[in-house]
């Protein structure tokens, strides 16, 4: 800091060229004063605390640097010097001090840390809208002309955003001379041609030039560029013989007029995109575009929502088609950020001013004023292209949650019940021997996303059907003029292999000839060898399509199951007479309605392809604990006849994950578990299970039984299944039930039935107790007549496996956490140090995360007056 008098710092406001200069006192004991940089383009936005770019040195006076307090241009430490001085007196000071304030350099500051356009809509649909602006592709006869602001109000940092933005375009255009043309101008004092749009033939090319632009500098002349352009028009384009796309860059601080030039252009056919940088101005970008404005105003800083703006207004207006049919434009609500500084008077401390008789400064009371940045909002709407995703067809079941992974996949956060199978649906009973030809219907007609469900239907079935012990073989065929055979029949090496396949399968588009591909796939859908009798399996043929068949079906089809060949239809409602006349049955047929309709189809699919009936409630999704007394008082003798009648019990239920699920708790001198819910998922062992569960002998608890089911039994952690209904049947000769009734309430209130089977001469009143107010219980004389009450028990499970069910009981969240039911779904809220979709996981970091979907969300009366505000205190002297 040179050495000047007090009139080239204190009353020339010029000096170093708009620089200026003022005190501040920042103690109310020592002399303080701060030593500051900047420039007066940062003024006009708000004051910025900057530093030397070393310690100033003055005699008798420490320094010492510490943080701004506010970053308003750039995050640079503060030089802060004191000295000690009694109020009212004076020191001499270095005649650099003579001035009437420290000179304060106020340079131009950064960009805004914030977003100044937000869409305020799901973190899923902000997840779309990105994916949909990497899909987006145009590839229309039209010019488009980036206006890229080149001026000191915008910056180089901005100058450079602005640059990727329009690389980011680029990505989405089919840049050739027959196509899209494009080309780029630079303005600020006057414009620039970087390059016209005939001079650059390929993607790689402009991108490479758009690159390699060097920001100009000057002052912001938007209005002389529009002139430009109305005098010369778009620079090597091709006239109104195609559409032509302006996109202006810029902060929207012009220094001329733009409203008549914008307006003209406008007229003359020209589509205007105003794209702001850095602060900008809105109202400048609502002048400068074109109607409706809210489409053709965006934010250039949201590269990504920016990008699927523009491309969602082209497509609106059918400049070009952007992306695949099932992609929708749709409106949002969404908000701009003014920035605005205001001035506070805070009150008054001690400072220091110049004395005009002396070499020193004098202490005095000077007002104490804070300076605000202040972001202020407005409502407005944006429209935005989202895309389906790949968990919108909710692929996770019981209970998981979907997480995409790129554009086109997911993974499933199952619960532990379900110990990570594929869509956390675990393999179903495939008990059959059949032989299974899915035939997918890849024309023009079904269209890709329609083959893409079809072939995710498919892959969901064998994931959840096919094991090592499975006799189920599947091969996969497609069609639209001609049948392929993409995986002969179970010519495989394992599911994997047979996924991988099955991704490789192509769409084709073409003609929809849904009789020839069934008559092509009746003669060698099946390979050629002819196996007839028990020898040869039951051959199926499970038809998918979304379009009507152009040529005739009832011929081939007749003659396919004239070759004993059962076909299965899958399709929508609007294709059922037709799927009816291809089966020869309603009963082969199954339809849908949306995407997840189609996938909830897989257990019907498995129970048509094995055709067995099922008796009573089999096929009800049942969690069933048995609670044996196995105390003293019982003895092993009775204890053994408890076992068998479990085990016949057991023989009435499909015991698999899918369906039924079985658990054994024996209680005397201590409570077991002798196997848990998800131990077994096959009848056979359950069975096993049940002959090998020990006597304990002892004095029984039935109270601290029911806790122990409780606690470590009936939860989602041991194998409990969400949304699925849950019973307990307790078998006891009636002791030790005394402190049992408040532990089965427990249950009941976790959504829990429990039914009581007391055998012989009990204590009735304490069992009653015990049975709850639906009076769930059963009295048999003698354990030797159990078997006479086995029916009225599969009665009451039955009826107690229709029940509704509330998915947050038993709660599926470990760790203490909190299930909140929300639009006939459930999610997690976690105490601190947990996280995840059911607080499985630890958090690794200090601080406490919030769980997934507890974060709430404000009322819109909120949203529309919100404002975030910055602050700094500032001490001005005089």
């Amino acid at each position: 800091m040179s050495r000047r008098s007090n009139k080239s710092c204190g009353a020339d406001r010029r000096w170093h060229n708009s620089r200026y200069c003022t005190a501040q006192r920042l103690g109310p004991r020592a002399g303080q004063f701060q030593v500051r940089s900047g420039h007066s383009t940062c003024m006009n936005m708000s004051w910025g605390t900057w530093n030397f770019s070393e310690e100033p040195t003055f005699p008798g006076v420490d320094c010492f640097s510490r943080p701004p307090l506010l970053s308003g241009c750039t995050a640079h430490p503060l030089w802060i010097c004191s000295f000690a001085l009694a109020a009212g007196s004076h020191i001499n000071m270095p005649s650099v001090l003579w001035l009437e304030a420290i000179c304060i350099f106020l340079f131009a500051g950064a960009p805004p840390s914030l977003p100044l356009q937000e869409v305020h809509v799901s973190k899923e649909t902000i997840e779309k809208i990105s994916a949909a602006s990497k899909m987006m592709w145009c590839s229309a006869a039209v010019d488009v002309l980036f206006l890229i602001d080149g001026s000191h109000s915008v910056g180089k940092g901005s100058f450079e955003r602005a640059k990727h933005f329009a690389i980011t375009v680029c990505d989405a255009l089919d840049i050739n001379p027959k196509r899209v043309r494009v080309g780029a101008l630079q303005f600020s004092s006057a414009p620039r041609l970087e390059f016209p749009l005939d001079s650059l033939s390929t993607q790689q090319e402009v991108k490479a030039k758009l690159k390699r632009m060097v920001f100009k500098g000057g002052r912001t002349e938007t209005g002389l560029v529009l002139k430009y352009l109305l005098h010369m028009g778009f620079p090597g384009g091709r006239n109104a013989s195609v559409p032509q796309v302006l996109i202006i860059v810029t902060d929207g601080r012009s220094q001329g007029h733009v409203a008549l030039p914008a307006k003209q252009l406008q007229e003359r056919g020209v589509t205007v995109f105003a794209v702001g940088v850095r602060f900008p101005r809105w109202e400048e970008l609502h002048t400068l575009a074109s109607e409706p404005r809210e489409q053709h105003v965006l934010m250039a800083e949201q590269v990504e929502d920016a990008t699927n703006g523009l491309f969602s207004t082209l497509s609106s207006s059918a400049i070009c088609t952007i992306a695949s049919p099932d992609c929708k434009v749709q409106p949002h609500p969404c908000e701009h950020k003014t920035l605005e500084t205001v001035r506070e008077l805070a009150g008054n401390a001690l400072c220091w001013r110049g004395s005009r008789g002396t070499d020193g400064v004098l202490a005095a009371l000077c007002p104490f004023s804070s300076w605000k940045r202040v972001f202020l909002t407005h409502p407005t709407t944006c429209y935005r292209t989202t895309c389906p995703g790949p968990c919108d067809s909710q692929p996770c079941q019981n209970g998981g949650t979907c997480v995409p992974e790129g554009l086109d996949r997911y993974r499933c956060l199952c619960t532990p019940a379900f110990r990570g199978e594929a869509n956390c649906a675990p393999a179903l009973s495939l008990e059959c021997r059949i032989d299974v030809l899915f035939l997918l219907d890849s024309s023009a007609g079904t269209t890709l996303e329609g083959f893409l469900r079809s072939k995710a239907f498919v892959k969901r079935f064998v994931q959840a059907s096919l094991n090592q012990d499975s006799r189920v073989r599947v091969g996969v065929a497609w069609y639209s003029r001609e049948l392929v055979v993409a995986v002969p029949v179970g010519e495989y090496q394992d599911v994997p292999h047979l996924v991988r396949s099955l991704d490789a399968v192509p769409f084709s588009g073409g003609a929809t000839l849904t009789g020839s591909a069934l008559q092509q796939a009746a003669e060698r859908g099946f390979g050629r060898a002819i196996r007839t009798g028990q020898d040869r399996p039951r051959r199926v043929v499970v038809l998918l399509t979304e379009s009507r068949s152009q040529d005739e079906v009832a011929g081939p089809a007749h003659h396919a199951r004239l070759r004993e060949l059962l076909l299965l239809g899958v399709g929508s409602e609007a294709l059922r007479a037709e799927l009816e006349e291809i089966t020869g049955s309603p009963k082969h047929v199954m339809v849908y309605a949306t995407p997840q309709d189609l996938f909830n189809q897989v257990p019907e699919l498995q129970r048509k392809l094995c055709s067995r009936p099922r008796p009573g409630c089999q096929t009800q999704s049942l969690d069933l604990v048995f609670m044996l007394d196995a105390s003293a008082s019982v003895g092993p003798e009775n204890f053994a006849q408890m076992q068998s009648f479990v085990r016949s019990c057991t023989l009435q239920f499909d015991v698999n994950p899918d369906v039924t699920q079985i658990g054994l708790v024996v209680y005397g001198s201590q409570v077991q578990t002798a196997f848990g819910l998800d131990t077994h998922v096959t009848r056979a062992a359950v069975l096993r299970a049940m002959t090998q569960a020990p006597y304990l002998g002892g004095e029984g608890s039935a109270g601290t039984a029911f806790l122990h089911i409780y606690d470590k039994v009936m939860t989602v952690q041991r194998g409990a299944r969400p949304g699925v209904p849950k019973a307990v049947v307790v078998l006891t000769g009636g002791r030790g039930a005394e402190d049992a009734a408040v532990p089965a309430q427990k249950l009941r209130n976790n959504g829990v039935s429990v039914l009581v089977v007391g055998v012989g001469p009990v204590l009735r009143d304490a069992l009653r107790r015990l049975a709850g107010p639906r009076d769930s219980l059963i009295h048999v004389a003698a354990y030797a007549d159990l078997r006479y009450h086995q029916d009225e028990l599969i009665e009451w499970l039955c009826g107690e496996a229709k029940r509704l069910v509330n998915l947050c009981k038993p709660s599926p969240c470990m760790n203490e956490g909190t299930c909140v039911l929300r639009n006939g779904n459930y999610h997690c809220e976690c105490r601190g140090g947990w996280e995840g979709p059911h607080c499985e996981t630890r958090t690794l970091r200090g601080d406490t995360p919030t769980a997934r979907g507890s974060r709430r969300q404000p009322p819109a009366g909120e949203q529309q007056e919100s404002s975030q505000q910055l602050q700094r205190p500032e001490q001005p002297g005089h």
